[in-house]
């Protein structure tokens, strides 16, 4: 079933996700309607927070640009810097309306520990892409979006787009 993409500045976007205690049938189906939701958006990942969800899972599929489907579900992710500071060009997000796009510094590298859907622990090394995707998305379940990671001078400019067309769109 497709979700309801939560957009900025909704204040659930800002909220810390709690831990997921254990892997039910609720989490299953609210694993494969974020993954049909992610696809159709069309997107490569999606975090819980981003569909009114506030639990520590999210899907990704880096691969998907290329063509290929190879849908990831990360519960409790955490990730452990490493390689050096890169810039991620153009980073854009499903939950920030008016297809804003700002280069973002992550780590080119990362290690990834998190539980897989079937309840498999996780423990690897993402490098380039995939390193950049499953930041910007365990972002979200901090509650911070990549705009946070901007200068203040182009948040502004952002923030004030942003009431602009909140007020047309009330209006309208």
């Amino acid at each position: 079933m497709l979700l309801d993409i939560v957009t900025y500045p909704d204040p659930r976007l800002k909220e810390r996700c709690a831990p997921v205690a254990e892997i039910t049938d609720e989490i299953r189906e609210l694993a494969a309607d974020m993954t049909e939701t992610m696809y159709a958006a069309p997107g490569v990942g999606l975090a819980a927070p981003q569909v009114g969800r506030l639990v520590r899972m999210l899907v990704m599929d880096p691969g998907v640009q290329e063509g290929e489907r190879a849908p990831r579900v990360l519960i409790n992710p955490e990730l452990e810097p490493m390689g050096e500071v890169i810039t991620s060009e153009q980073e854009g997000c499903l939950s920030v309306p008016l297809s804003y796009r700002a280069d973002v510094p992550r780590w080119s590298k990362v290690r990834l520990k998190a539980t897989a859907l079937d309840g498999t622990p996780i423990d690897e090394v993402l490098e380039g892409f995939p390193a950049v995707v499953v930041q910007h998305e365990v972002d979200h379940l901090d509650g911070t979006l990549f705009i946070d990671r901007v200068s203040r001078l182009r948040r502004t400019l952002y923030d004030s787009k942003v009431r602009k067309w909140l007020k047309r769109k009330t209006a309208g």
